[in-house]
């Protein structure tokens, strides 16, 4: 299984967002739906051995399922409409236990913390950040959960818990990369077995 945890600082917490301005009244959720597409989609085919969480505001998390999955259509509209549709449910979320809102689709009342220690029982948590270790240095990990930032830095509190969560820290080339970018670079890096076999 791989996984990815991207954190969305500026992202919704409620569904009262329009999907035409998901660039700007929807806090850049652009950019966790571009992520959710680079971390499902293939040609003409989806990771079914993928899950993504995209953690909004530190509040609630909303979790794609690749095995699971329909409706997740190549486009940031129908993306945002799948998130839109979670936080619509929010408040049946009641805690940590998910509420699935559409297939493959579920809502938790869970922030960095709670998300980082469930995916710490279960997979090698690498953070992504410019200044780790490179990559092609780090034999790919089984079961890995990639750590990354939406179009901001870590803040100071979530850099002090990948400090204790993370695995590995690494960055993915010598330029910095966007984070949808990042996932299909991590992606290929896992594919391919760390860049050997092609």
């Amino acid at each position: 299984m791989r996984q990815f945890v991207i954190i969305g600082h500026d992202a919704p917490t409620t569904p009262e967002f329009s999907l035409d301005d998901i660039a700007g009244g929807a806090g850049r959720l652009d950019v966790l739906c571009r992520c959710v597409n680079s971390a499902f989609f293939l040609s003409h085919d989806i990771r079914e051995d993928v899950r993504a969480h995209l953690v909004l505001a530190d509040e609630f998390t909303v979790t794609f399922e690749g095995s699971d999955l329909h409706r997740l259509n190549p486009d940031e509209r129908s993306t945002a409409a799948l998130v839109r549709n979670a936080l619509d449910e929010r408040e049946e979320a009641i805690g940590h236990m998910p509420i699935e809102t559409s297939p493959g689709v579920s809502l938790t009342r869970r922030g960095v913390e709670p998300v980082l220690d469930a995916v710490v029982s279960e997979s090698t948590v690498v953070q992504l950040h410019e200044d780790g270790d490179p990559v092609v240095d780090i034999d790919p990990p089984e079961d890995p959960a990639f750590v990354l930032s939406d179009h901001r830095d870590f803040t100071d509190a979530e850099a002090d818990l990948l400090a204790d969560a993370a695995d590995r820290r690494v960055r993915l080339g010598p330029e910095r990369l966007h984070a949808d970018h990042a996932i299909t670079v991590a992606h290929n890096y896992l594919d391919t077995a760390g860049f050997e076999r092609y």
